[in-house]
């Protein structure tokens, strides 16, 4: 199969914007954050500002459905920062659905009741909490910089600024963890009564502190049969509570799936503004400058773009297929059949007939999902469907 042509599909209705700055690195994380203390960040904003605006001239956007603020952990930014911001946001992006989803991620420690008033004012309706464990021993063993006491505390005070849809995430499988300090994380997530719960497992990435202390051996992390027993012991407990695991990784209550990621694992189309941001528009893919300084100075040249990348017909059936089965009700054959104008079962008869065998994949009348076991496994499922299409 050859590169598709593009073509000039529904408007954009999805916003990623990215917030690189944090108080300080945590040991685990990856993501292109930079420490707080002497950055640009009035220059940052400004730099944003000007992307946005020709971002939305190039590729002018729909309704708004979704803004997802990450980071980083936006919510360092000082209450006239922010509000510069949302302004901004909403200049350049000035049409939102009624039921729009606008979600910034937030550090326990860094949210008090002016920020989150400034936030809510500025139209944030979802507050993603990056709680971690319960355990202030586990916390600042994965260089976190709140405590629990701050997590009750920005609960109360994204509360009384006018917040009702709110998520924390939760982490399984750092060092130390035991499954019965899992389970009482869980016992007082659940406590808190919140719509919707994220809940990942550690993954140890290339350039982070935990990757040289692993190389080291120095990294106390839990066997594969305890990290198993976490995983279990949420999907089991989270259900018991009445949240639908609607996706691998993440727990709600009906309705208040992230509309956000929901766009992501449907494959659709999305703005990425900010340094390092991906972006996906019209089967195009684009990766911004990283640095803070090295952003701010591209985007007086144009769109701060690193790399752009036409993605081949092949290489967007095996995203379709990959990041779709995430979602624990499957992948849609007439959704597929669509887009591509073939059949699931035209292009990966072999790995979809050899993972249903396995008993790693159910078929439905509407498509494909994981079964009980694939999702205890989606990685080796999803890894069936690269390179696949030749096979077939």
């Amino acid at each position: 199969m050859s590169n598709i042509q593009r073509k000039q599909g529904p408007l954009t209705e999805v916003v990623y914007i990215h917030i690189p700055f944090c108080t300080n690195k945590c040991f685990y994380c990856d993501f292109n954050s930079y420490v707080l203390k002497d950055q640009p960040v009035m220059d940052y904003l400004r730099a944003l500002d000007r992307e946005m605006e020709m971002t939305v001239k190039a590729h002018p956007p729909g309704v708004i459905k979704s803004i997802f603020v990450g980071g980083g952990t936006p919510t360092v930014l000082k209450p006239d920062e922010m509000d510069f911001f949302l302004k901004s946001v909403k200049k350049h992006f000035p049409e939102w659905d009624e039921h729009i989803e606008f979600s910034m991620e937030a550090n326990p420690g860094t949210t008090d009741l002016e920020k989150l008033s400034v936030m809510r004012e500025g139209g944030v309706n979802r507050v993603s909490f990056g709680v971690q464990a319960f355990q202030n021993e586990l916390l600042s063993g994965i260089g976190r910089i709140h405590n629990t006491d701050d997590v009750y505390r920005s609960l109360e005070n994204a509360r009384a600024a006018g917040f009702h849809n709110m998520s924390i995430d939760l982490m399984f499988g750092l060092p130390n963890q035991t499954v019965e300090m899992l389970s009482e994380s869980v016992s007082k997530a659940l406590a808190l009564g919140l719509p919707h719960y994220s809940i990942y497992s550690l993954k140890v990435e290339e350039n982070t502190l935990f990757h040289t202390m692993y190389q080291k051996n120095q990294l106390p992390l839990p066997d594969e049969e305890d990290e198993l027993n976490m995983y279990l012991l949420l999907m089991n407990r989270m259900a018991e509570a009445g949240y639908k695991q609607y996706e691998i990784s993440n727990f709600s209550k009906p309705g208040f799936e992230s509309r956000h990621n929901m766009a992501y694992w449907r494959n659709e189309d999305y703005y990425g503004l900010g340094a390092g941001a991906h972006g996906y528009i019209g089967r195009r893919r684009h990766i911004n400058v990283k640095g803070v300084n090295p952003y701010i100075e591209a985007v007086q040249q144009g769109l701060p773009y690193l790399s752009t990348l036409d993605i081949p017909q092949e290489e967007a059936m095996e995203d379709f297929l990959m990041v779709g089965l995430r979602v624990l009700d499957g992948i849609s054959a007439s959704r597929f059949q669509e887009q591509f104008g073939m059949t699931l079962e035209e292009v990966f008869a072999r790995p979809l007939n050899k993972l249903v065998h396995a008993g790693l994949l159910d078929k439905s009348h509407e498509g494909y999902k994981l079964s009980h076991k694939g999702i205890l496994f989606g990685n080796d499922v999803f890894g069936e469907f690269i390179g696949s299409i030749t096979g077939n």
